[in-house]
């Protein structure tokens, strides 16, 4: 059975360290996903912009400084409010978002009471699939089988 786990908030888009515009993002995590975590960003456009990126980068980033290249997560205060920073380079851009930091914990939280840490692979089916891949087929027990029977058998001295 899968489980989703959804968020509705209202990010910060950084433009510069004295203005910033508010952007409606949705957070979802699938738990036939179980490894990531989805954030649709809601701007002026036909359909909305999505990102997905590891849940462990996200958990960490509500305590530490994380990540490396196309997202980068840090926890902060700004103005008296704890937030976490996430940063996201594409080739179409840059972007700095700043994101309530109780709301995106209590959310990571509920990920982690869906699915805890370490449990992942657990919902990914690889065992089930690796076995259905290697069952042997009805059809495999006549390659199996001795091409000869017993009554066929050539002979030793190569008369038929």
């Amino acid at each position: 059975m899968m489980n989703i786990v959804e968020r509705e908030l209202e990010l910060k888009l950084v433009l510069s360290p004295e203005r910033s515009i508010p952007v409606p993002a949705r957070l979802t995590y699938r738990t036939d996903d179980p490894y990531a975590v989805h954030i649709a960003f809601h701007i002026s456009s036909d359909s909305p912009v999505h990102w997905t990126f590891a849940r462990e980068l996200l958990v960490e980033g509500v305590f530490r400084p994380c990540g490396y290249g196309d997202v980068r997560i840090w926890p902060t205060k700004i103005e008296n409010r704890s937030v976490i920073c996430v940063a996201l380079t594409s080739p179409d851009g840059n972007a700095l978002l700043e994101v309530p930091s109780a709301a995106v914990a209590a959310w990571v939280e509920r990920t982690l009471r869906v699915v805890p840490p370490g449990t992942e692979s657990d919902r990914l089916g690889i065992d089930e699939a690796l076995a259905e891949l290697l069952a042997p087929l009805p059809a495999d027990d006549l390659w199996l089988s001795d091409p000869w029977s017993a009554d066929e058998s050539p002979s030793q001295d190569g008369e038929a």
